[in-house]
């Protein structure tokens, strides 16, 4: 089977995507598409890796732990976002080229999720070891030379950048025509600044202790939002060809509800299960993020009870004790309801941008599917 110019396979039993002819069906391709998307990453890396082993052996088992990493798990969210920014603007042509395509952005995905815990120095990552944590590891249990620590950061750094290098790669080569390749550009280019830009906001409003709501909901846009959901489905409207009522609609859903994301993402970070997060508990407490939720806790007037949550922060031996007490103290001050309220009116405004009654003409089942998708990225259980 060749799909975007590569052999892949991809088995669902009865609910194979490909019928009789060798073409995609899309019923049955968007019943899984995270599967299919699984399937092109596995296809890509795969051929990738002949272009390590050039390189050296220890190498390609280096890149082999990224595509351990990248197939590992996750909801495939910006591929999937991006596919229902493409159908919602009449994307129907060569669906195997365009899954290529957007599947890319779980590299972009790989390379932000790397790096980023390099910067938290987050020791798991999905229950499993992070990267360079894993590194360090391997140096420490190999005997090697220096310090294990600076080893393992970077390998981190150099299988992140792989990971983005890569993801250029993919989305140049997937065979889009050139007109679609055109218009994606722009799209692509601005996404990658802006997570790096939000990326970079992070670490410098935690260096600067800059604590201001606003400063606090603008990392949310660039380094979540903006990369997760609102430039994907920028990117699959851009790919489709869409018009500029149709981009504004998808941007305007995609920002809120990506803001939403994120916000929901930190309250995970506080009051998350470890089973569910696989992340130890308030971790973003023992980091001393710069959430909304912390923003708004250290805006607080009732400055005793924020103390308790201001006394975790940035604490790496935070004890379950600790989380606890700053669990209570956030509920105690209203920050959680009032984040709680945020992110329901984000995703009141997301949905109305695409189903309201001055939304555009979008392709069913595209309406649909992003009102599923709104639904799951915000009501992820504790």
């Amino acid at each position: 089977m060749t799909v975007g110019g590569a052999s892949t396979t991809i088995g669902h039993g009865p609910a194979d995507p490909f019928d009789t002819d060798g073409r995609y069906d899309l019923a049955s391709l968007e019943r899984d598409l995270p599967a299919a998307v699984t399937a092109e990453l596995a296809d890509y890396l795969a051929g990738r890796r002949q272009d390590t082993l050039d390189v050296a052996e220890e190498f390609a088992e280096a890149t082999d732990d990224l595509t351990r990493f990248v197939l590992a798990g996750g909801k495939r969210l910006r591929p999937t976002f991006a596919w229902w920014g493409w159908r919602a603007a009449g994307g129907l042509d060569d669906p195997g080229t365009v899954l290529r395509a957007v599947s890319a952005l779980e590299l972009i995905q790989g390379c932000a999720l790397v790096h980023d815990d390099l910067i938290d120095d987050s020791a798991t990552r999905r229950g499993q070891p992070t990267v360079h944590a894993r590194w360090s590891s391997r140096h420490t249990g190999a005997g090697w030379a220096g310090d294990p620590t600076r080893f393992g950061a970077a390998v981190a750094i150099l299988l992140g950048d792989v990971a983005l290098a890569w993801a250029d790669d993919m989305l140049h080569d997937a065979g889009l025509d050139p007109t679609a390749i055109r218009r994606a550009r722009p799209v692509w280019q601005a996404m990658r600044t802006e997570v790096l830009g939000g990326q970079f906001l992070d670490v410098s409003g935690h260096a600067s202790s800059d604590s201001r709501p606003e400063t606090a909901l603008r990392i949310s846009r660039y380094k979540t939002a903006a990369y997760t959901i609102e430039r994907p489905l920028h990117l699959g409207a851009a790919i489709a060809g869409a018009d500029d009522a149709t981009v504004r609609a998808l941007r305007h859903y995609g920002r809120d509800l990506g803001i939403a994301f994120q916000l929901r993402d930190d309250v995970l970070g506080v009051f998350g299960d470890p089973a569910v997060t696989g992340k130890p508990a308030g971790d973003d407490l023992r980091e001393g993020k710069l959430t909304l939720l912390v923003a708004l806790t250290r805006n607080h007037p009732d400055r005793a009870t924020a103390a308790v949550v201001e006394r975790t922060l940035g604490k790496p031996d935070l004890t379950a004790d600790d989380v606890a007490a700053a669990r209570e103290a956030m509920q105690t001050l209203g920050v959680v309801d009032d984040v709680e309220a945020r992110i329901a009116d984000l995703t009141a405004s997301a949905l109305d941008a695409v189903r309201g009654t001055d939304a555009p003409a979008l392709v069913p089942p595209a309406p649909e599917r992003l009102a599923d998708l709104a639904v799951a990225a915000t009501r992820r259980a504790r």
